[in-house]
């Protein structure tokens, strides 16, 4: 639940919007000495962030995302980053080649171990692009965008359900990282096209981000880092309780201003009949002097949170015809969302909030063995009953970006879940760890620096703290991590 892979759009001339595929059935188918390297990891990288910051006098140039300065060429623009670092971990898992983050930079399960190592996307998610904007008629333009997620460290094409597939029958203590996101290997992450009117607004088709996915990268004092944010690492936020949404294949979407207005609007259709596996998401908010404040509602059926399958289920996939390699297991629900967001801008300081209410039902629609998820991979195992009672989890953030120099920000931010208790029988109102489906809060801490050298290239160093209790710490090998990271991050 706590993953994801989150992001930040960057680098293109107009603003748009991507998320998840859409499903389609099949029938068949020593601990203070680690602390203290933590410590010295994080202390070297923000210690070089501070003499770089030091040295540099002249006034930063914007950063290169179009204008004067885009790779473009007849209306259509290149663009890309590539995110690559230096992170330690004390309990954590080995890393992924495919997963978007590469490790499992909040605390999971499977944590068990101290890491170090190379990783990618600890700021912004490594990515390549095309965009185009061909003008039409009055201020009506066409537009488009295909984007591809990568791991720079790997070369792979990024893809968290891989990850998952890849601990298929391992006990808890022998996996590797493996998330759950809505970055499944899929050629192109974004892939959409539509109309643009500065006076009317966007309409896009295709595969796209939700709304409130927008809104992670808008009103996330990290900017929806994977290293440093609860809800950039994890899609539980963006994609209203599952992070598999946070992206959907075949939705229409608009989005446009209207003076101090804001307003948006998004469908995802099921290429069938009916509302299984449909989504509907809605915005409105406002600009008030420095004040940006915007509300949502989402409402999506048939969500998915994916899992390894058991030694137990991987020795039934040749009874049912289903390769390991491409086979998982899914929770499914329907989850109906509520959030308010908000920045103020302050000039030098902005400030940022922001509350999400999710509430997770048995699905009406309930999925079937052999059900073929995002990427194609199949669901082997499924479970259309894990909530007896309604599951509530609130969401919540808030923190502080400070420019300190013209070239130098400084982000602090902290998030927080908390999880009702929606067990029955003997565990009806249950607020210890003896029950995954007990009370529980999630709680994390992030601190980071970020050097402009020039610009398209930033450094940057910075660590999140994440600890689990009660119920949302049910079946943890340990119950916190903290990932001091340095990197680097190229624009274009």
């Amino acid at each position: 639940m706590f993953f994801n892979s989150n992001i930040k759009t960057a680098g293109a001339r107009f603003m748009t919007i991507s998320k998840r595929p859409s499903a389609e059935r099949a029938s068949s188918g020593g601990r203070q000495r680690r602390i203290g390297r933590a410590g010295s990891v994080l202390a070297f990288g923000l210690l070089c962030v501070a003499s770089l910051a030091q040295a540099q006098t002249q006034t930063p140039a914007a950063p290169a995302t179009g204008g004067d300065d885009a790779i473009s060429w007849k209306g259509l623009t290149l663009y890309g980053i590539i995110d690559i670092g230096l992170q330690y971990q004390n309990h954590g898992v080995p890393e992924s080649d495919y997963f978007p983050p590469g490790t499992e930079e909040l605390i999971q399960k499977n944590a068990n171990k101290s890491v170090t190592g190379i990783v990618p996307s600890g700021l912004s998610q490594t990515r390549i692009g095309l965009s185009g904007k061909e003008p039409l008629a009055g201020d009506w333009n066409g537009v488009f965008r295909l984007e591809t997620f990568f791991n720079p460290q790997s070369g792979e094409l990024s893809d968290g359900l891989k990850s998952v597939a890849l601990n298929n029958g391992r006990a808890l203590d022998a996996q590797n990282t493996g998330v759950d996101t809505s970055v499944a290997g899929q050629i192109f992450t974004q892939a959409y096209v539509g109309f643009s009117s500065q006076t009317y607004g966007t309409v896009t088709f295709g595969r796209q981000n939700t709304i409130f996915a927008d809104a992670i990268s808008k009103y996330d004092p990290m900017g929806a880092s994977q290293a440093f944010s609860v809800i950039g690492f994890s899609g539980t936020a963006a994609g209203g309780g599952d992070t598999e949404d946070r992206r959907l294949d075949s939705s229409l979407k608009y989005v446009g201003a209207y003076g101090p207005v804001h307003l948006g609007g998004q469908y995802k259709f099921n290429g069938s009949h009916g509302e299984a596996n449909t989504a509907w998401e809605f915005q409105i908010g406002a600009d008030l002097g420095g004040l940006s404040v915007d509300a949502y509602y989402l409402d999506v059926k048939d969500a998915v949170s994916a899992g390894a399958l058991s030694a137990a289920q991987v020795a039934d996939l040749p009874t049912l015809g289903f390769s390991p390699s491409n086979s998982i297991s899914g929770t499914i629900s329907d989850n109906r969302t509520y959030a308010i967001t908000a920045l103020y801008n302050l000039g030098a300081p902005k400030l940022y909030a922001g509350w999400e209410h999710i509430r997770y039902s048995n699905p009406s629609n309930p999925l079937p063995v052999g059900f073929v998820d995002i990427g194609g991979y199949i669901l082997a195992a499924v479970n259309n009953a894990a909530f007896p009672n309604d599951k509530v989890l609130q969401v919540y953030w808030g923190g502080v970006k400070f420019t300190v120099a013209p070239r130098l920000d400084l982000i602090a931010a902290f998030y927080g879940y908390h999880q009702n208790s929606y067990a029955n029988g003997a565990n009806t109102g249950c607020t210890t760890i003896k029950n995954a489906a007990c009370s529980g809060t999630l709680s994390a801490g992030s601190i980071a620096a970020v050097l402009k050298l020039s610009k398209r290239f930033d450094v940057y160093g910075g660590a999140m703290y994440s600890t689990v209790s009660d119920g949302l710490a049910n079946g943890y090998l340990n119950t916190s991590t903290i990932d001091p990271t340095i990197g680097v991050r190229f624009k274009f």
